[in-house]
């Protein structure tokens, strides 16, 4: 039976993001801190999850995310193993993400939207415009639902 490993978190980051770029293909990798609080018996409990982004979600990350900033992952859980600088060994969980979606904007931080403007379109002439029928004639004096409210619509007005 195939398993399941994705992650969905919505949280704040915890610090500035770190890009690096790999020495041997020259990809962009940002590591940052992902908090993630929710209410449970009335007490706020944080999460605390490692986040990473390869390519360009790490450019990304890198040139809009920053403490604080509001931000949508998803991704999937990983576990690896390491030295740290004093030679012992460590395990680290972290979130290798495939989807990054920036939430509020830059304003709510005190700068100015980070959303880009939509590609402006020249709007296409409208068509000419048909002149409107003759009015119908007056209705007959001994029709009950005539009324002084004019000619009815034409077939050219009517919705259906």
């Amino acid at each position: 039976m195939a398993g399941v490993n994705r992650v969905i978190l919505i949280g704040n980051l915890g610090k500035d993001p770190e890009v690096k770029y790999s020495q041997g293909s020259g990809k962009a990798v940002c590591r940052f801190s992902l908090a993630v609080s929710e209410k449970r018996s009335g007490e706020e409990q944080t999460e605390w999850f490692n986040i990473v982004c390869f390519d360009r979600t790490a450019e990304i990350a890198g040139e809009y995310l920053a403490k604080g900033r509001p931000v949508y992952i998803e991704g999937r859980l990983q576990t690896r193993k390491y030295q740290d600088k004093d030679g012992q060994d460590r395990t680290i969980t972290e979130v290798l993400t495939n989807n990054l979606t920036l939430l509020g904007s830059r304003r709510d931080q005190g700068g100015e939207d980070y959303t880009p403007a939509p590609p402006r379109r020249e709007a296409a002439p409208s068509p000419p415009r048909k002149a409107p029928p003759p009015p119908s004639p007056a209705p007959p004096d001994d029709d009950p639902f005539s009324s002084d409210l004019g000619p009815g619509p034409t077939e050219d007005e009517m919705p259906f």
